[in-house]
């Protein structure tokens, strides 16, 4: 089995989350979306969206967060030895529920929205000359290369547009405001055991404090709080989010990828 992923993706990390979890070796290929490597042409053939994570298990290839954890799921619970149909029932209904209401948040607009727009803007051009670099390179998938060069000037247009932000945040804070009232009556998001559901929320939350904002989405709600501060001790947080993000480590993986993009831009090199 081969993760195609990037600490930084908040998606890879509720995939990379599910494999620890479940114990389930994987190969990891690490593809820098900052950097342009998801549009290297031996990716974008495999993946016309370029986004994160894709899973690949033989021919089987998977590009949807929910799918691959469920995938995941059905796998531990075979390799556990179960025989039956009902044995490879794995998510409860309410699991399921939850991750689809956590997977419906778009992170994409509220992230850039609090990134400086000098590093937004320099990062966003970088990006663009790589689609060109790379269009040029393979004329074949050309097509594919001008949709995501388009996508990079909308995304550009709507972070403009003041009520893109707005219902993005409106969207968290609802979803934040459930979970708070959920983990008043429980220890987990889904009950008592800590489940894909958790899987689903911890990277929200760590990308919430990533940018800063701890204070006023996550500590001014009291179970929040409690829970972002126990599962931060489990050993799966540490190897696929802790590793990477925790104390002064973010500015070593966040620095790493900025003075890339840099001496690549400053070398004229896409």
């Amino acid at each position: 089995m081969q993760l195609y992923h990037h600490p930084i993706s908040l998606d890879s990390q509720k995939v990379r989350l599910a494999l620890e979890e479940k114990g389930i070796d994987y190969t990891s290929f690490h593809v820098n979306p900052i950097t342009g490597k998801n549009m290297d042409s031996s990716f974008f053939r495999m993946n016309l969206h370029a986004k994160l994570p894709v899973f690949k298990n033989g021919s089987h290839i998977i590009f949807d967060t929910i799918e691959i954890i469920q995938y995941i799921e059905r796998i531990a619970v075979i390799s556990s030895g179960a025989v039956s149909a009902d044995d490879l029932t794995s998510s409860s209904r309410e699991v399921v529920g939850w991750l689809h209401k956590i997977q419906d948040w778009d992170p994409k607009y509220f992230t850039l929205s609090h990134i400086p727009e000098k590093y937004r803007c320099y990062v966003s051009k970088f990006l663009r000359r790589v689609v060109i670099a790379r269009m040029a390179e393979s004329p074949n998938l050309a097509t594919a290369y001008h949709w995501k060069l388009k996508e990079a000037y909308e995304t550009e247009d709507k972070l403009k547009n003041p009520d893109v932000v707005k219902r993005s945040k409106e969207h968290l804070v609802r979803l934040l405001d459930e979970v708070e009232t959920k983990l008043n009556e429980t220890s987990y998001l889904a009950g008592e055991a800590f489940t894909m559901a958790d899987v689903m929320l911890i990277p929200v939350l760590e990308r919430l404090v990533l940018l800063g904002l701890e204070d006023e989405y996550v500590n001014c709600r009291p179970n929040i709080a409690e829970y972002w501060s126990i599962v931060q001790h489990r050993p799966s947080y540490k190897k696929v989010v802790g590793k990477y993000f925790s104390g002064w480590r973010k500015y070593r993986t966040l620095l790493k990828t900025w003075w890339y993009v840099r001496i690549r831009s400053a070398l004229k090199r896409y």
